[in-house]
């Protein structure tokens, strides 16, 4: 299974915020990158992980303290 399909199947509302995000940024924002800032807005102790390689690619909008650690 994808990782995708994982994170619907484990956290379904973080997941649809996460898809409300990427639709609206109309292609500006991956799904993963939408669905990592959802997470962090509603669990904000997970910032950690974020910072273990999941970072957004060069391409991708993502939240400015992720690209402050670059």
């Amino acid at each position: 299974m994808s990782t995708s399909g994982w994170r619907w199947l484990l956290s379904p509302w973080t997941s649809w915020r996460a898809w409300r995000l990427a639709r609206a940024s109309q292609g500006n924002l991956s799904f993963d990158a939408a669905w990592r800032r959802a997470r962090l807005e509603q669990h904000p102790d997970e910032m950690p992980y974020q910072q273990h390689g999941h970072l957004a690619a060069e391409s991708e909008i993502d939240d400015p303290t992720a690209r402050q650690q670059r």
